[in-house]
């Protein structure tokens, strides 16, 4: 009787070649690299002082280590405290409630049984495309719901948005199984009772993603507090560094501002910007951990079926 041939395992139709395994590794390292050294060269500017920065350049490695920049930022700490406590404020209550009102509305769409799914479909698709212009736009805040110099007016303009609407809603078309829907109405559950109890615990992964570019929109602006708050205590943090960037853009311009406040060589300009560039993108650097795992399944759930 012959002996079994043993056969060698089979190669894996999705493998790769030890060559091209170590090319797709060293890409992605000079492209986490590109992203990386930007940020390391700002804080490393910021750290910098201002004459060594005038005189060489950015360097990656400071001459001398001067905090000069912070100081100057945070010499009225009081506003900074307060302009983070609002940016904090609004993020976080501005993106919960944009998940509410984004979800409530892509869930009637998505399903094929709503009547009238096309319409709704169809117009929120076009505000995508139009717009009635800034003027009305204001009108609409100030005039109608009165929310000059309102806190409410730095989270309800961004709290809709048509293209995130759109993402959640195919992504309850395509992943979410009608037969569960069916076999919970079966059971007795009512629409509400489906939405937050079914839909929306298998739809984690596209409200993680939604969620953090709604938060990177809310911590990032800065024109809304431009256009409807005119007390202090209201500015968003990105607005306080706008501020202070067209003051110091002011003292650059202006010789005899800057004699008045000590003399150019003592005034920090760029090293400044850079400090405030910190200041203000480390949250988001913190949060974006958090959101990373939901935020690689979202982009990638429904791509491939198996």
């Amino acid at each position: 009787m012959e002996a079994p041939v043993e056969r060698a395992p089979s190669k894996p139709v999705n493998s790769l070649s030890p060559v091209g395994d170590w090319t797709i590794k060293i890409i992605f390292f000079i492209y986490s690299a590109l992203c990386i050294f930007p940020i390391l060269l700002l804080v490393m500017v910021s750290l910098s002082n201002e004459s060594d920065v005038i005189v060489h350049g950015y360097k990656f490695i400071p001459t001398k280590i001067d905090l000069s920049a912070y100081k100057f930022v945070f010499s009225d700490w009081e506003s900074i405290a307060r302009a983070y406590g609002v940016s904090a404020f609004v993020t976080v209550v501005g993106t919960a409630l944009s998940l509410i009102v984004m979800a409530l509305y892509a869930y009637p769409i998505s399903r094929p049984d709503f009547p009238q799914r096309k319409f709704f479909t169809f117009f929120v698709f076009f505000t995508m495309l139009f717009n009635g212009g800034l003027v009305p736009w204001y009108l609409i805040y100030v005039r109608f719901l009165h929310l000059k110099d309102s806190i409410w007016s730095l989270i309800l303009p961004l709290v809709m948005s048509a293209f995130f609407v759109l993402i959640i809603r195919t992504f309850f078309s395509t992943t979410i199984p009608a037969a569960i829907i069916e076999s919970a109405k079966i059971d007795g559950a009512g629409e509400m009772r489906i939405f937050f109890r079914i839909v929306l615990p298998l739809s984690t992964p596209v409200l993680a993603t939604v969620a953090l570019f709604s938060t990177l929109n809310y911590w990032n602006d800065w024109f809304l507090s431009l256009v409807f708050i005119t007390t202090e205590k209201n500015y968003s943090l990105q607005y306080v560094m706008y501020k202070t960037l067209t003051n110091i853009q002011y003292l650059t311009q202006h010789s005899d501002a800057i004699a008045h406040i000590g003399g150019a060589t003592k005034f920090p300009s760029e090293t400044v910007r850079m400090a405030m560039a910190v200041v203000g993108i480390g949250p988001i650097i913190f949060a974006y951990p958090f959101f990373q795992k939901y935020f690689v399944k979202g982009l990638t759930v429904g791509a491939v079926k198996g």
